[in-house]
């Protein structure tokens, strides 16, 4: 089969690199893909919302299959214009329909749909700039710390949490006044602040039938202990050592059944992953929000301890067949540790030149945002490559990761030491 992987990340190469070693693979292409898919696929420079050219991709290489790694075509509806267009109908696309990817696309969308399927979340409501007043009425009613979550797509960056109320009355108005995440906060939502500990759970289906992948907890804030900025991710751990079979059985029976059943019920075609951010309040699990992707950089840790073929799997869920498949995963835990350029989150340089990834050994190394430059691998991004190791416990693993970390460099590079420490 030829196969072409949408992306350019961490969770692209790792997705990628599992494909390159299914038997059932004869080529395969990543677009745009960065320097570490290039070792293994052929790199395409074409834009993962660039259909027109995605199309004339597919025709060209004859492609049989194609996956959607990051979430943006998917929530501007790239299944969709596979489906209506005659030269590419029969190609099969991993990833949901537009009208199901608004799970993502749209936090106000989400939460009613959680609320329509009796999903257990937190309390919460809309507003936009005519209900500015409204939404500060809201917030006095609720106790500190105060979740303001943009309600369209911020690259990860549109969650605020704050324990000022003024502070809060002050980045509402900031949000839906002053455009501070652009369209993407024309409507904020504001919930009840849920404490505990967060994890992803991430669910295969092919619209009918699903498979519960293994649960993983990444690292969101740039600082050690969880402080200063979030980001897009500074690595994780798989499995999460908290998540035994009866806390595992709830969110299977209260969570990713009545979500599945949900889609089928309110006519959201869904053929890919699902993404239930977690959190552990008490014994009880309550979703945060649903990603229609995979998370990043949980792939890194969750995908490699896949030991099924996951072409045989992806082609189940095209298929429809996915209750057929035997999902076989790696006893073991995988830990994935990110380095990211200086500055990070905030404004970075880019082209600073990468050494040491062929001194690695017993772990994998995922490249996130890197490119080749005249033969050079550098970086090309906020979060650049990560470094995924497997052992008995996570403290095994992350002890490999962190030794191979100290074999990179790059001018600026920065990663978290303190995985786990909440664990």
């Amino acid at each position: 089969m030829n196969i072409l992987v949408l992306g350019s990340g961490g969770r692209e190469h790792a997705i990628s690199l599992k494909i390159s070693q299914s038997p059932k693979t004869s080529k395969l292409f990543v677009a745009p893909g960065n320097a570490g898919t290039s070792q293994i696929a052929t790199n395409v420079e074409v834009g993962v919302n660039d259909f027109e050219a995605i199309k004339a991709l597919v025709l060209k290489e004859s492609i049989n299959l194609v996956v959607v790694g990051p979430e943006d075509p998917l929530v501007n509806g790239v299944h969709d214009f596979f489906l209506n267009d005659e030269a590419l109908k029969s190609v099969p696309v991993i990833g949901p329909e537009k009208a199901a990817a608004e799970l993502e696309g749209s936090k106000e969308f989400a939460k009613e749909f959680m609320m329509r399927h009796n999903i257990p979340t937190a309390a919460y409501q809309s507003f936009t700039s005519e209900t500015l007043e409204e939404g500060y009425s809201f917030l006095e009613t609720l106790k500190p710390p105060y979740v303001l979550k943009a309600d369209g797509l911020a690259a990860g960056k549109g969650v605020l949490i704050l324990r000022d109320l003024q502070e809060a009355k002050d980045e509402l108005k900031s949000m839906l006044v002053d455009s501070k995440f652009g369209n993407a906060s024309a409507t904020v939502v504001i919930e009840e602040f849920l404490d505990g500990i967060e994890l992803s759970c991430f669910v295969l289906t092919d619209g009918t039938n699903y498979k519960i992948l293994p649960t993983a907890k990444d690292y969101k804030r740039i600082g050690e202990g969880d402080t200063g900025l979030n980001t897009g991710g500074m690595g994780a751990i798989s499995p999460v050592p908290f998540a035994d079979s009866i806390f595992m059985d709830k969110i299977e029976r209260q969570i990713v059944k009545p979500t599945v059943d949900g889609l089928k019920t309110d006519n959201l075609p869904y053929v890919g992953f699902i993404f239930i951010g977690l959190i552990k309040v008490g014994e009880e699990p309550k979703v945060i929000e649903y990603n229609v992707r995979m998370g990043d950089p949980e792939t890194e840790v969750v995908i490699p301890r896949l030991k099924t073929d996951l072409v045989e799997v992806l082609m189940a869920m095209a298929n429809g067949t996915l209750d057929q498949v035997d999902l076989q995963i790696d006893e073991r835990a995988a830990t994935t540790v990110m380095a990211v350029s200086g500055g990070y989150p905030e404004a970075y340089e880019k082209g600073k030149e990468i050494s040491g990834t062929e001194t690695i050994e017993d772990s994998i190394v995922f490249h996130a945002g890197t490119k080749l430059s005249n033969g050079k691998v550098v970086t090309n991004g906020g979060r650049v490559i990560a470094v995924t190791s497997f052992g008995k416990d996570f403290k095994e693993a992350l002890q490999k990761s962190y030794q191979n970390m100290e074999k990179l460099h790059f001018d600026g590079m920065y990663y978290r030491k303190d995985l786990g420490f909440d664990l």
